[in-house]
């Protein structure tokens, strides 16, 4: 429970208020005042009690592009747009924007960031790509516009430090490997070939646009706060994906729901897909949205897979107590080190857990040989050099088992082979027109995939 007394305290909490759209309630005085929150609810990382926003008010959007208007213009890429908007909305809390050289660096040595004196985990150093020709322009103190790929101003940046991009200590560092044949290099490297500097400071953006197909599913922290205060859940557990769900993927949000009732939370979870950039090989986001919608809109999720001696003297089922909510930052295919990145976005957002399975945010060298060893992203959160409040929820291999009819985890069947089809033979079935096998993914699932591989 907060109260505000202070008038310019309920000014400026009233601004806030109006930029980041939370919720509130008229007081006897007519004021609104935000005055109830879910006891539990987890606090934003970095030690704060609010989520950063740095988003223009409505009210203010004139006046901050005419002045936007007259500065150097830094175009940012499509990849980083989703961060401009995360820095402001509050998912990157407590940070403000881009980072500056020490901060990013220290990142890269020790995984943590320094808030008020005291140290939070923090593994993927974040600031802007910029050309040489452009770091030669700016310098600290400078205030720029920033600019997405339609050359579009979307923020203003307070330059804090310009420098060189340490690229391959940047690699070795997140990946944890010499390596340079994977995802996350290819990024870096050819991706962003043309960019040898950073520039980190304060941002100030706009609100960002609204997908028009799923965009009332993209919502800010203080927006998630508020649906899951309004739940009534005392804890929240968040699924993240990038793919459309096969059962066994589905199988790990169960398993997480199940394993917090159990411990006789009032829990609920969100099914938590990250629709920012991916590789060009994975599903769109339209089309993987549509899937995950269809799956608890149909009821389908977790069907025939959850344990119907919890569900059954509850009187509902797993889709009762599930959530679709997306997540628009991009991916970095960092593993163990983007694991830990995915429960900083989602304490931000106000879920108390995240699940967290084999080969979290994994991509393979580029001959298909592993990274990293399949539960290194659990492990990673045993040995963090700062503070991280979201718990983990542990989940490992799963598959269809015939010998139970339903998806379970393999280390509960050691001795029988699941039934398991690859993902080329997916794609395969799915180009010509079949539906893939029920007991390895939903046929609303299926269909859907099927119809858009036809039409692309």
């Amino acid at each position: 429970m907060w109260a505000f007394n202070a008038l310019d305290t309920a000014t400026t909490f009233k601004r806030d208020l109006l930029k980041c759209e939370v919720a509130s309630h008229e007081n006897r005085d007519g004021s609104q005042f935000l005055v109830e929150f879910m006891a539990e609810l987890i606090a934003p990382h970095g030690g704060l009690s609010e989520p950063v926003c740095l988003t223009v008010a409505p009210g203010e959007v004139a006046a901050f592009q005419a002045e936007a208007a007259g500065l150097v213009k830094v175009p940012v890429s499509q990849a980083d747009l989703s961060s401009v908007y995360r820095f402001a909305d509050g998912t990157l809390s407590p940070l403000k924007g881009p980072m500056t050289s020490a901060v990013y660096n220290r990142v890269l040595d020790e995984s943590v960031i320094e808030n008020n004196g005291k140290l939070y985990a923090w593994t993927i150093p974040i600031a802007f790509p910029i050309t040489a020709a452009q770091a030669k322009e700016l310098k600290a103190g400078q205030k720029v516009a920033l600019t997405n790929p339609a050359g579009e101003i979307v923020a203003t940046l307070d330059v804090e430090d310009v420098y060189a991009w340490p690229k391959l200590k940047y690699l070795q560092k997140v990946y944890l490997t010499d390596r340079i044949d994977h995802a996350g290099a290819n990024m870096v490297l050819d991706g962003e070939k043309g960019n040898t500097h950073l520039v980190g400071g304060t941002i100030r953006a706009l609100p960002q646009p609204k997908n028009a197909k799923f965009g009332q599913y993209v919502l800010t922290p203080r927006e998630v706060r508020k649906v899951l205060a309004e739940t009534g859940w005392n804890a929240a557990v968040a699924f993240q994906t990038r793919n459309p769900l096969h059962r066994a993927h589905e199988y790990a949000l169960v398993y997480g729901l199940e394993t917090l009732i159990r411990q006789g939370l009032n829990a609920g979870a969100v099914l938590n897909p990250l629709i920012g950039e991916t590789k060009g090989d994975d599903v769109n986001a339209e089309i993987r949205m549509e899937t995950y919608e269809k799956l608890i809109t149909e009821r389908q999720l977790g069907d025939g897979d959850s344990d119907a001696a919890l569900w059954g003297p509850r009187k509902e089922s797993v889709p009762d107590r599930v959530k679709l909510l997306g997540l628009d930052i991009k991916m970095f295919y960092g593993g163990p080190k983007e694991a830990v990145m995915h429960g900083i976005y989602r304490q931000n957002m106000g879920y108390s857990h995240i699940i967290i399975g084999r080969k979290h945010a994994d991509v393979p060298y580029s001959d298909g040989s592993n990274i990293w060893s399949d539960f290194d992203a659990q492990e990673i959160f045993k040995n963090l050099k700062g503070d991280l409040k979201i718990k983990t929820v542990n989940v490992g291999f799963a598959a269809y088992y015939e010998s139970c009819g339903r998806v379970d985890l393999c280390e509960l069947h050691k001795d029988e082979k699941p039934v398991s089809i690859s993902g080329k033979d997916v794609r395969a079935t799915l180009l010509k027109g079949e539906a893939v096998d029920p007991r390895v993914m939903r046929p609303t699932t299926s269909r859907i995939l099927g119809a858009a591989m036809k039409t692309a």
